[in-house]
């Protein structure tokens, strides 16, 4: 499976987090199979119901141990492919916050639904970033054996009904694929994403521009968002005297700060004019701030 992102030059193909996720995983990999063996790294960090309550911290070693190198090779291939970009997106400590978070959601639907097995593998944490992944960019689409498109959506989609569906066929049994789990790290990362903190600063990002540097004060943040009634109606204003006065005496837009001495008065009408000409986005942080000051005198008269 391989796809190509819509901003390719400004997503980087592996990340600090996602880089060092895999780093890791392969380095216990490594470990149990030269050091210490598979079956004393898997019961070490792998986690079982009776670890609980003493070996609580297995809830999240399991999810850097893997049962063979089939499991770990499809889990750190995904990860390479879908993590990367929600970094990118986010940062590197949120992202793995997040991916352990849906590795901890994974464990715990493990332990509600199917106890009877040793819990291993990323693979509750992966399907978390897939998750991520298909709500911020659903339309993406994907190649499956380098040839068949797929949307991320509809692929998502199917990966967690088809665990749904395995995982309600295997209750009971005492071995095999943790489907659950799968589930569990799907529904973290739906969980997390619907709640308001971590839809604050995708909110934000959409809402704010900068104004454009000055010399004299540090850029501040200007809502994209319509001004309120009250203030849309004294811009009207403005902009029609600003109008009015330009048709009688046209004068090309300076900058406040490139003329040594100049009335107030002189000055709000060359801001009307480059509002007029230019329109709001156009002023700098002085002129803006002359343009509340006016309206402030303005409201009190």
């Amino acid at each position: 499976m391989s796809f190509t992102y819509a901003d390719e030059a400004e997503s980087p193909r592996i990340t600090p987090a996602v880089q060092w996720l895999i780093a890791i995983n392969v380095a216990i990999y490594f470990l149990q199979l030269t050091v210490v063996s598979p079956p004393d790294v898997q019961s070490a960090l792998g986690f079982e119901v009776r670890d609980l309550p003493y070996a609580w911290w297995k809830a999240f070693t399991y999810m850097f141990v893997h049962a063979d190198f089939w499991h770990l090779a499809l889990n750190m291939y995904t990860l390479w492919l879908f993590g990367p970009r929600v970094e990118h997106a986010w940062s590197s400590g949120g992202f793995t916050r997040y991916y352990l978070l849906c590795g901890l959601g994974g464990w715990l639907a493990h332990l509600l639904f199917f106890r009877g097995a040793l819990l291993l593998g990323a693979s509750g944490a992966i399907y978390g970033v897939m998750y991520a992944y298909a709500r911020q960019w659903p339309d993406d689409e994907l190649h499956v054996f380098g040839v068949m498109p797929v949307k991320v959506k509809w692929l998502v989609a199917f990966l967690i009904v088809s665990s749904l569906v395995l995982g309600l066929s295997s209750l009971g049994a005492s071995g095999g694929t943790a489907h659950f789990a799968h589930l569990g790290g799907a529904a973290a990362g739906w969980f997390y994403l619907r709640t308001p903190s971590a839809q604050g600063i995708a909110r934000l990002r959409e809402r704010i521009s900068q104004v454009p540097d000055t010399p004299d004060e540090i850029p501040r943040p200007v809502p994209r968002s319509l001004p309120r009634p009250r203030e849309r109606q004294e811009i009207d204003e403005i902009v029609a005297k600003s109008k009015a006065v330009a048709s009688r005496r046209p004068m090309a837009p300076a900058p406040l700060r490139k003329v040594a001495a100049r009335s107030r008065a002189d000055d709000l009408n060359l801001v009307l004019d480059k509002i007029s000409e230019h329109g709001l986005d156009s002023l700098t942080g002085d002129e803006r701030q002359l343009l509340e000051d006016m309206s402030k005198k303005l409201r009190g008269k």
